[in-house]
């Protein structure tokens, strides 16, 4: 990254807040105030990579989610069991939200990581809310439920900048396909072209 874009942040949360706000609306996403608080606390912990990544005998690396899952679900403890599903779906979101580009060459796509975040707030909830949590559990119940359309407001603010074109229409029409984005398929309609479906002929140009 150049020097030129990087841009100074005297307050990473305020930023975040303001950001994740202004993308929300963009998105036409309605969030409760207390989840959008949550999401904001979850970008501004993972915006240091300490917090992101694990130690493993290589070295700090980000650990698959499958593993997360595997740890939650062999936790010795309700409590453990609760953290680990909560860092495998604060994992999911921020991965899925932040770093989807990244993903065109990868095996594990964007779907994988909407899917296993969305199971694991869901399960969160569901929990929390037999156990007495109601407030914290309504917080989860709705990233389960908005998981992808937050996952789009997150692709957006993470996009600042950058302008996409011809090149971006295979990838946009893939994340349609795989998630139906809304955020995908108007930045396809953008780019002059309009996803009927799936299979051949399934991109029509627009005139």
């Amino acid at each position: 990254m150049s020097a030129a874009r990087v841009q100074p942040v005297v307050n990473l949360k305020e930023y975040f807040k303001d950001a994740l706000h202004a993308a929300l609306v963009n998105q036409r996403l309605s969030v409760e105030g207390e989840t959008e608080h949550y999401v904001v606390n979850v970008l501004t912990l993972f915006a240091r990579s300490d917090a992101l990544f694990e130690p493993t005998p290589a070295g700090r690396r980000l650990k698959p989610l499958v593993v997360l899952l595997s740890e939650a679900l062999e936790a010795r403890t309700r409590e453990e069991r609760n953290r680990g599903l909560q860092r495998l779906g604060d994992v999911s979101l921020f991965i899925a939200g932040f770093l989807a580009r990244g993903f065109a060459r990868k095996v594990v796509d964007i779907d994988y990581h909407i899917a296993m975040g969305g199971c694991a707030y869901g399960t969160l909830a569901r929990t929390l809310t037999s156990r007495g949590g109601r407030a914290l559990a309504q917080v989860y119940a709705e990233l389960a439920e908005k998981f992808q359309p937050m996952v789009d407001a997150l692709n957006e603010l993470s996009e600042a900048g950058y302008t996409h074109s011809q090149e971006d229409v295979l990838r946009l029409y893939e994340l349609w396909v795989k998630t139906r984005s809304r955020r995908s398929y108007a930045l396809l309609k953008r780019l002059g072209v309009e996803p009927l479906g799936t299979g051949s002929g399934a991109l029509r140009a627009l005139h």
